[in-house]
This record gives structure tokens, C-alpha cells and sequence, in this order.
């Protein structure tokens, strides 16, 4: 039995490819729904560019927005949150579209929620855990 090395090699190279520096990875896809995102919590390495692709399986329009460290939106959103938004991205219902950034540099855990006027209320919030570059594994 003949067995080759390259479909093997390739599927690694992929695999590496969608990591960053300290093996965590740096795309995702998130399910966004009527009032939730699935997951609510992902964990990326400080500095790296992160590709997210987004299905929004509700009714309404839904806005995957980052805040800095250490802000929030609080119990409510509003337009007096905009200077403690990090990144954000809107996609229509019953859509799926992809985007990038890099993520943070200063490790942390950042609030997330949805930038549509009263999801927040509904429940539709999560985390984005930014861990530093693990300088031994290199």
C-alpha cells in the first residue's frame, strides 16, 4: 500500500496557516441569531490579524462590535458608546460575509455585544480573550 506524503503535508500547512504565533487560532466562524452570538467567547493571540465569518440566521440585522479594554457598553448601547468601540462589523439578516482586523496587542478580555439597538438588552453580549505571544514556545 502506496501512501502519499503530500495530501498530508498540505492539510498541515493549512492547519499552521490558520494559527498564530502561539498555536491559537485566527479565524473563526460565528453564528449570529435573535439574540445570541454561537460562540460568544473566542480567544485570539495579541497582535495577530483575525478573519471572522459571520451567518446571521436571524430576522434583523445584527453588529459584531468590540469594545477597548476595559469599557463596556453597560446595561445599554448607544451612540455614546462609539469612542470605546475596538472594531466592528454589521451583517444583514439571513446573510454571511467575512472580515479581518488585528487583534489587540495588550492581552485581556474584551467586552462584545451586538451594536443594534436593544440586543444588547436581550442578551446578545460575549468575550473576545486576547492572550500574550507565549515567548518560550519559540
Amino acid at each position: 500500500m502506496k501512501i502519499s506524503i503530500v495530501p498530508i503535508l498540505l492539510s498541515l500547512s493549512f492547519l499552521f496557516a490558520s494559527c498564530g504565533g502561539n498555536g491559537l487560532p485566527t479565524t473563526f466562524d460565528v453564528t449570529m441569531s435573535d439574540y445570541k452570538f454561537i460562540p460568544d467567547t473566542i480567544t485570539v493571540p495579541a497582535g495577530e490579524m483575525i478573519t471572522l465569518t459571520f451567518t446571521n440566521k436571524g430576522f434583523v440585522s445584527h453588529k459584531f462590535v468590540i469594545f477597548k479594554l476595559s469599557t463596556s457598553a453597560g446595561k445599554s448601547f448607544g451612540e455614546e458608546d462609539a469612542a470605546n468601540i475596538y472594531w466592528s462589523f454589521e451583517v444583514l439578516p439571513g446573510h454571511a460575509d467575512k472580515d479581518s482586523f488585528t487583534a489587540p496587542s495588550e492581552p485581556g478580555e474584551y467586552f462584545v455585544t451586538c451594536g443594534i439597538l436593544g440586543h444588547l438588552e436581550a442578551g446578545m453580549k460575549g468575550k473576545l480573550i486576547v492572550v500574550a505571544e507565549d515567548l518560550d514556545a519559540k
